[in-house]
């Protein structure tokens, strides 16, 4: 019998989150591609094995629903090296974008590749076939328009090829990808679901279930605001904007390069500093600890201001909301400058998660909840089945 292995992968503007199996292992990549060739120069090729294969995932992407089939990429933080880096661009649509997919694709290899899973999956001269099960999203703008529907089909239809090039540990080898099933959640309803429940679907979080709530899930090219009645999102009300942070750290990057000469390589370098537990806002310039303070509050301060205009506009037609929750990276980057805004101006009932891990993750986190209770209704492991019965014996 062909066995499936469970995938929660949520592919974040600033990075790629997944779970695993019984969540026996765990990914955080970040969310950069760079095209490259076949041969990338590698100083000490010998020693290329003792390396982290997350700091060199150099592949061949095969698969008709890319625009660009076998193209080569570097990925992650090998990809942030590069001299021609790629990230989601502002206005772009996740459903659509051949890197939302390298992404989804080269997290599934490093999964089925690892020595852990030599037992789960065939391999037959460096061919490894893997089947899984996935669960991820798409913003809620890009569900509302109907695109999940092409993306789910365009993942179940085919078999999905990553060949490993110069990448530690893992070189020469392919691996196919198949789709047993593929569920496409909206990302506003998978915050309501890790917010009260846990990984069986049990409420454990009675005082939210039944409040009438906003969830406003700030990303990097795109807000979504949830509106949960009645423990049911509201499609009607619930509301999607082009509206993340990737531009304006963009923006703070451009302005950084322009005022004191420093290169940063990519937008995850300026979450870094505006996010960092020492020296938040500063970085080196010549050798010398330097301030932008300037550049990042104003930026950023710019943005929490239509970010809360977005909340004022939901709140004021959904007027018996209770709490609204900001979740997501976005939402790590604004929170300062959201309170403070909220503390001056209408005072709403407004709440954050204080562990960073926890806003960042909490997507893969509910897709992680949510295909694992679709796997265990649609195919009940022959253990459970042998637990109830000797329960209703007793």
């Amino acid at each position: 019998m062909r066995k499936t292995r469970i995938a929660a992968v949520d592919v974040g503007n600033d990075s790629l989150k997944a779970l695993f199996g019984k969540a026996d292992f765990e990914l955080n990549v970040p969310n950069v591609i760079a095209r490259d060739t076949e041969d990338r120069p590698v100083i000490g090729i010998e020693d290329l094995n003792e390396k982290d294969p997350l700091d060199g995932i150099h592949i061949r992407v095969h698969s008709p629903a890319l625009l660009e089939n076998n193209a080569i990429y570097r990925v992650g933080n090998l990809a942030t090296k590069s001299n021609n880096p790629n990230e989601l661009d502002p206005g772009s649509s996740k459903s659509e974008e051949d890197q939302t997919l390298v992404m989804l694709f080269a997290s599934l290899a490093l999964d089925a590749v690892r020595e852990e899973n030599s037992n789960l999956f065939k391999k037959t001269n460096n061919v490894i076939d893997a089947n899984y099960t996935i669960g991820t999203g798409l913003p809620l703008r890009e569900v509302k328009e109907g695109k999940d529907v092409g993306y789910r089909s365009q993942l179940l239809s085919s078999v999905h090829q990553v060949e490993f090039l110069v990448t530690p540990k893992y070189q020469g080898i392919k691996v196919n990808i198949k789709f047993d099933e593929v569920k496409v959640y909206p990302e506003g309803f998978a915050a309501y679901i890790n917010l009260v429940m846990d990984n069986n679907l049990n409420i454990i979080n009675r005082d939210l279930v039944d409040k009438s709530i906003l969830i406003q899930d700030i990303g990097g090219l795109s807000t979504d605001i949830a509106v949960i009645k009645n423990r049911n999102v509201d499609d009607d009300k619930a509301q999607g904007f082009n509206l993340g942070v990737a531009e304006s750290l963009e923006q703070i990057r451009e302005e950084i390069r322009s005022k004191h000469g420093v290169e940063l390589d990519s937008r995850r370098d300026v979450v870094d500093i505006i996010t960092k537990k020492h020296d938040r806002n500063h970085i080196m310039v010549r050798g010398s600890r330097t301030s932008v303070h300037d550049i990042t509050d104003r930026i950023l301060m710019e943005l929490a201001k239509k970010q809360y205009r977005h909340l004022r506009n939901v709140w004021s037609k959904n007027s018996q909301t209770e709490i609204c929750y900001f979740v997501g990276g976005g939402a790590m980057v604004l929170k300062d400058y959201l309170k403070t805004l909220n503390n001056s101006l209408d005072g709403f009932n407004i709440g954050f998660f204080e562990d960073e891990k926890e806003s960042i993750w909490m997507m893969a986190n509910a897709y992680y909840k949510l295909i694992s209770a679709f796997e265990k209704a649609n195919n009940p492991d022959p253990k459970d089945k042998e637990k109830d019965k000797k329960a209703v014996k007793n």
